[in-house]
């Protein structure tokens, strides 16, 4: 579909700023339009903003909203963590879904904490053994913490509950109702200026998910803004913070942002090594992604055709 001006219509789904800033950033500095493109972005409900409700928590992950709304044909094209994106593309259709593909490695890199409190006596990874983390269930911080924690304790003795959004998982720490819990950007630099403890930090690559009512050239178009987007968000990440202060609406002053944190790259091809070092790791874990599919089944780097 295309709009009076000629440009060619795409509606995409975002979250949460940390995960979708690139795409953020290439509306607002007319870089998708430059491509020829009518970006519009829905926002739906993540974790990460004050006040957010559980709409992202939900047990059955085709039952959140922004997993409804593509399935209702609201949006063509969405992007969560890499684990995610594999669990929805693959899942999709034995739910009686709307399919998707992988048509891209994305440009964030989200950095995720695992964090406990300020009166905590946990002050290294082995001692969370059979111990809950607080995480977001089969989203980012559910994964970077599986991933996290295994080069630690062996596999059996890792525990995750579900402990809220980002503000509610914060306060279940400071009330020691959970020992830790896994945070990205900006409730990291809330909990640092709150005086919460680090205890260790990796990222969360995100994968990019559409219909297949995209076509190759129109995803290709996206991909080139958003690495435009993302060259200039390393340039100079502080210009961009106030896309997170909004998230937490006065938790944090410009300059106690950690804007060092944020690191983007250009979209690039979801390559058949990645799915299936992807694919076997997620298999490693009983009930963490289904069994059988394929790296045809699952990805399609038709922006490169």
């Amino acid at each position: 579909m295309s709009t009076e001006a000629g440009l060619r219509k795409v509606r995409v789904s975002a979250m949460n700023a940390v995960h979708d800033l690139a795409v953020l950033v290439a509306r607002d500095e007319g870089l998708f339009e430059k491509e020829g493109l009518d970006l519009e972005i829905l926002a739906t409900p993540g974790t990460g903003q004050l006040g957010a409700d559980r709409q992202a928590l939900k047990k059955d992950i085709f039952d959140r909203t922004m997993e409804g709304i593509y399935n209702d044909g609201g949006v063509d094209q969405y992007r969560m963590c890499e684990w995610g994106v594999m669990k929805r593309t693959v899942e999709a259709v034995a739910n009686g879904q709307r399919p998707a593909k992988i048509v891209a490695l994305g440009a964030a890199m989200s950095k995720m904490a695992i964090i406990t409190g300020p009166k905590s006596h946990i002050y290294e990874p082995e001692q969370l053994k059979n111990t809950p983390v607080a995480v977001s269930p089969f989203n980012g911080s559910h994964f970077t913490t599986l991933k996290m924690l295994e080069g630690f304790i062996r596999k059996e003795e890792i525990q995750i509950t579900n402990a809220g959004t980002m503000q509610e998982r914060l306060e279940a720490v400071r009330k020691g109702e959970v020992a830790a819990g896994n945070f990205y950007e900006p409730w990291i630099s809330v909990a640092q200026k709150q005086g919460f403890r680090i205890l260790m930090e990796s990222h969360s690559t995100r994968s990019e998910a559409a219909s297949e009512e995209l076509d190759g050239p129109t995803l290709a178009a996206m991909f080139r803004a958003e690495t435009v987007a993302a060259e200039m968000i390393n340039a100079a990440p502080n210009k961009y913070a106030h896309y997170f202060l909004n998230e937490v609406e006065g938790l944090l002053e410009p300059d106690e942002f950690q804007g060092w944190r944020l690191l983007y790259g250009p979209p690039v091809p979801y390559t058949r090594q990645r799915f299936d070092d992807t694919y076997s790791w997620m298999l490693s874990y009983p009930g963490l992604i289904d069994t059988g599919s394929t790296y045809e089944d699952a990805v399609d780097n038709r922006a490169w055709d």
